[in-house]
């Protein structure tokens, strides 16, 4: 068959009249070119979500859990399409000045379809509350609060520690470690977090509170931002934006309450031929210059959508 100008003569392009679900008619395409609303393929973005820890327990008490701990590359974004976000707040430590105060659960933080689970409470009086990690239990409690409750794969955290001899608190679970056992009159450390280095240098997060006790020592808080548990006085509070646990509270004859819990943290990292905005509000957004091909938001409060443009 002869040809004209590199082509086929008699070859026509034929525009398809279908109309099943996904099918595109040529006249269909050139207006959708024509207008700009022809489908932009979707986008990978990687993210980091980690809810607010757990608050810990009053007197004796346990470290609460840190924050769920969930990451991945290659989550695809559609261009102009609204995805929810929320950063969880962390727990507030268990009233001092009464016994068997418990800590207060932290709150969950959710990117689109994925949720980090708040940490669980430091308990003042019986077992650790789950979590993203659990919680410690009180100075009595036969076991501390289980983690990575509701399930996920990979975990999102561990196990808080069960408190002892009516002398010490149980520690509270971090994203790479269940927490410590205490012993004597010393709190159990709390579990550490884990490293991240979607923003460059790496940074520990979700890190277990430390339990409080009887007048002697309180527990270290697990890296990434948990609190360190006391023996005098109010366990300490656990870093902001870290998800870390609070520490569990002392009794010297003084009933001391527990700490609060560092809130939660969504970090995402993108092209830097795009930008994200937050149509409505509500969100404190963070977002560097461009390093690398790369941009990396830091949302560090907050309920609301974004969008990616």
């Amino acid at each position: 068959m002869a040809k004209r100008n590199g082509g086929i003569i008699g070859k026509v392009n034929t525009p398809t009249t279908s109309t099943a679900t996904g099918v595109w008619r040529l006249q269909d395409q050139f207006n959708a070119k024509k207008n700009s609303i022809w489908p932009s393929p979707p986008i990978p973005v990687e993210y980091l979500v980690v809810a607010g820890g757990g608050g810990g327990g009053g007197t004796i008490a346990g470290g609460g859990g840190a924050g769920g701990y969930r990451t991945a590359s290659e989550f695809n974004l559609e261009i102009a399409t609204n995805y929810t976000v929320t950063v969880g707040a962390g727990g507030a430590g268990g009233a001092g000045g009464v016994d068997n105060s418990n800590g207060v659960a932290g709150s969950n933080s959710v990117f689109s379809t994925i949720t980090s689970a708040g940490g669980g409470y430091g308990a003042g009086g019986g077992n650790g509350g789950d979590g993203g990690s659990g919680g410690g239990g009180a100075r009595t409690a036969p076991s501390g609060g289980a983690g990575n409750t509701p399930s996920t794969s990979p975990s999102q955290g561990n196990n808080g520690s069960a408190g002892g001899g009516d002398n010490f608190g149980g520690a509270g679970g971090g994203a790479s470690a269940v927490g410590g056992a205490g012993f004597g009159t010393t709190g159990g450390n709390g579990g550490d977090g884990s490293a991240s280095s979607i923003t460059g240098p790496s940074v520990t997060y979700a890190g277990g509170g430390g339990g409080g006790s009887r007048g002697g020592t309180g527990g270290t808080g697990g890296s990434g931002g948990g609190g360190n548990g006391n023996g005098a006085g109010n366990g300490f509070v656990g870093t902001a934006n870290t998800g870390g646990g609070g520490g569990g509270g002392a009794y010297t004859g003084t009933y001391y309450g527990g700490g609060t819990a560092g809130s939660g943290i969504v970090i995402l990292k993108y092209p830097d031929s795009f930008t994200i905005s937050n149509p409505g509000g509500g969100l404190t957004i963070s977002t560097p210059g461009a390093a690398g091909g790369f941009k990396i938001s830091s949302i560090t409060a907050g309920t609301g959508n974004i969008q990616l443009n």
